[in-house]
Parts: C-alpha cells; structure tokens; sequence
C-alpha cells in the first residue's frame, strides 16, 4: 500500500480548500483507513509511519492514503489539513 504525496495543481488546492478541515497539535498516535483519503496539508509536519516504511508530509504537501492502510501518525509540528474520503 502507497501513500501517494505530491504537489497540488492551483485546481487541486481550490478544491480542497472547499473540503472539511482537521487540527491536530504535537503528538503520537495509531490510525487506520477504513476508506481512501486525500487531504492537502495547509500547515505543519508528520511522519506516517506503516508497515512499507515511512511517509514524511509537510505543509504545501497533497497526501492520499490508500484504503486499509494501518498506521502510525507521529505530529513534529501541530498540523491543520483539508481533507475529503472517498
């Protein structure tokens, strides 16, 4: 399983500047995707941590994360994104 990063056509970012937003401050915590998602991260850092390695995310970054993907979140700096499930 992937995770796919990659910089945001100008139509992608007005896209998903529509889409709901999540906050997360510093911190370490376990996740799984039930469903495909894509978010344009608009501020901090992560590392997506998963069974085929490691997924470094930054602000500016366009991020899907496969359906099924179990995983850990670890939050260097507090992160608010824009994200939509498919």
């Amino acid at each position: 399983m992937d995770i796919i990063i990659k910089k945001p056509t100008e139509a992608e970012k007005s896209k998903m500047l529509s889409c709901p937003t999540w906050e997360c401050e510093a911190s370490e915590f376990n996740w799984r995707y039930d469903s495909e998602e894509t978010c344009l991260l608009v501020e901090g850092e992560v590392e997506v941590k998963h069974a085929g390695g490691s997924a470094f995310c930054k602000a500016g970054d366009m991020v899907t994360f496969p359906e099924g993907l179990s995983c850990v979140w670890k939050v260097t700096k507090p992160v608010k994104k824009h994200y939509i499930f498919k």
